[in-house]
């Protein structure tokens, strides 16, 4: 599986057309797909390892992984089995909620660029700036101009990003409606997933194509050459969390980390602690 094969190729976009129970670049069923998620784990905390150790220098560098999707598309559990594979204090997640009295005070990117991660940390926007431009869209929240400006603001804002040294991943979470009707009456069937079940899901599944459309024209306005989209097939749990770890996994091997070198004499140091005296 390479981030190739998960990339929203340029031009229209039509998500009828993509599958959401596919596993592009992946032959294997669940328990192979579970297994190589493991087998990833290792390597992926290393990486970021890396990525932290190197905040105070020269090449420090910042990730930010950017979580969109339907209702019950699996936001959570990317953030539990990809994201729970590397060091938390590595990790800065931010769930975007309903904007603020405050931040409706300001303009729509002013709550997300108070969120972006500093270097050497891996940022998670679990929702994110582009809420502004579905929901919004969708229920009508801004005026169409608006609407239409946010677009342009959107690439202008991730192309600084991106220039700034933050490594961006966007990922669409795929699914059906089929699919997220059995996971809501799951939630209702399991009175332990009772909490995480909102009546107004519904009221936003009843607008399900006006939600499409609005992905579809986001989709295809913001895939920029310097922050492409990555639309994941999620009907699968496993292959969802397995294609994102290895996207995750891809940007910061090509990032190049090595270890930061020391700023001390080693030698010295280890002749210290030889020296010194009894600790009693």
């Amino acid at each position: 599986m390479t981030t190739a094969e998960l990339t929203l190729p340029a031009g229209p976009v039509d998500l009828r057309t993509i599958p959401t129970d596919a596993t592009p670049g992946f032959e294997g069923d669940k328990e192979q797909g579970e297994k190589a998620l493991a087998k990833l784990g290792p390597g992926l905390a290393d990486l970021q390892e890396r990525l932290f150790a190197a905040r105070g220098t020269d090449q420090a560098r910042s990730v930010l992984l950017v979580l969109q999707g339907m209702d019950t598309s699996g936001k959570g559990g990317v953030l539990r089995h990809t994201v729970g594979l590397i060091d938390p204090q590595g990790v800065r997640i931010t769930s975007f909620k309903a904007p603020t009295k405050e931040e409706l005070g300001h303009d729509f990117l002013w709550r997300i660029e108070k969120a972006l991660p500093a270097r050497g940390y891996v940022g998670v926007f679990d929702r994110s700036h582009y809420e502004d431009v579905l929901i919004a869209r969708v229920r009508q929240l801004a005026p169409p101009e608006e609407i239409e400006r946010r677009y342009d603001a959107i690439n202008a804002f991730e192309a600084d990003l991106v220039a700034q040294g933050t490594v961006l991943i966007k990922c669409m979470l795929h699914i059906s409606a089929e699919t997220q009707k059995e996971r809501l009456l799951a939630r209702l069937d399991d009175p332990t997933k009772h909490w995480k079940y909102n009546p107004g899901d519904l009221d936003e599944r009843a607008l399900w194509p006006a939600y499409r459309e609005a992905y579809q024209i986001a989709l295809e306005r913001t895939n920029t050459e310097v922050a492409p989209w990555h639309v994941i097939a999620s009907d699968r749990k496993w292959f969802r969390n397995l294609a994102i770890g290895r996207l995750l996994h891809e940007a910061l091997a090509e990032l190049g980390l090595g270890w930061p070198a020391a700023d001390f004499d080693v030698e010295v140091e280890k002749q210290r602690l030889a020296d010194e005296a009894p600790i009693t």
